[in-house]
């Protein structure tokens, strides 16, 4: 009997795929057996990670629907299929009050996280349709789930995914493929210290104190999530252990309930 947690013999697509969750996630299905394409907006760290993996690197920049439409065009020559699209390209956009917000980052904000995200939805559906089979997982957060204040565009890019997931799940029921999402919360890593820094100087608090206050502190483990533990989850949504399973959406978060 084979192994439902392995992926072999099947082509999974990484966006994001050069760093934090997106990297973890793409050396764990690598691990698992399955050709693994990296993309991004960046070739070198791309090119690092496919090395490490023996997978393949593939600029793209998810908010342009061209370069999508040609990222998948050329990973569907790799093998003949596409078999799992890990949707993680994103970013954290600009982080400010409703009231203050430049609205051109917020605009931004949504066309690589939510409009970008759909670019790739849209051919992998596509694909996947015609095969017959297929595993999508949105990567989403808790804040698709929680509002959270000055973050109101990637906050509605998160919740949006909930949504399209959902939406998704019951279109391509029918055709044998599932589509889930994850839901991280606070995962350690430079994108974090990034928004740390950031908030730090918005806030004129130290960064250690609003690390322990809004994300260490409240978590019922007491601790950061890993990249890796994100990309286990991902791996089981990936994987046949979660075969009866769409539709669904899955909480990473150190328990912030």
């Amino acid at each position: 009997m084979s192994d439902p947690a392995r992926l072999d013999g099947k082509l999974a697509i990484v966006t994001g795929g050069g760093s934090g969750i997106g990297e973890a996630t793409a050396k764990i299905f690598a691990a698992a057996g399955a050709t693994v394409v990296v993309t991004g907006r960046r070739m070198e760290p791309l090119q690092r990670v496919a090395a490490e993996i023996g997978g393949h690197a593939i600029a793209c920049d998810v908010s342009d629907q061209t370069q999508v439409r040609a990222m998948f065009a050329e990973a569907l020559k790799i093998t003949g299929t596409v078999d799992v699209l890990l949707n993680n390209a994103g970013g954290p956009g600009p982080i400010a009050p409703v009231a203050e917000v430049d609205m051109d980052a917020w605009v931004q904000c949504m066309n690589i996280n939510l409009v970008g995200a759909m670019y790739c939805l849209q051919e992998a559906a596509r694909i996947m349709s015609a095969q017959k089979s297929g595993s999508i997982i949105n990567m989403s957060s808790l804040m698709g789930i929680q509002g959270y204040p000055m973050r109101s565009a990637y906050v509605a890019s998160k919740f949006a995914l909930i949504g399209i997931t959902e939406t998704m799940a019951r279109e391509l029921g029918p055709v044998n493929v599932r589509v889930n999402a994850l839901m991280p919360g606070a995962v350690s890593g430079e994108n974090m210290d990034r928004i740390l820094q950031r908030r730090s100087e918005a806030e004129g608090r130290p960064v250690e104190e609003i690390e322990r206050e809004n994300y260490t502190d409240v978590a019922a483990l007491k601790r950061w999530v890993g990249p890796e533990e994100v990309g286990r989850a991902a791996l089981y949504y990936a994987s046949d252990l979660s075969s009866a399973i769409t539709g669904d959406k899955m909480k990473v978060d150190c328990g912030r309930f």
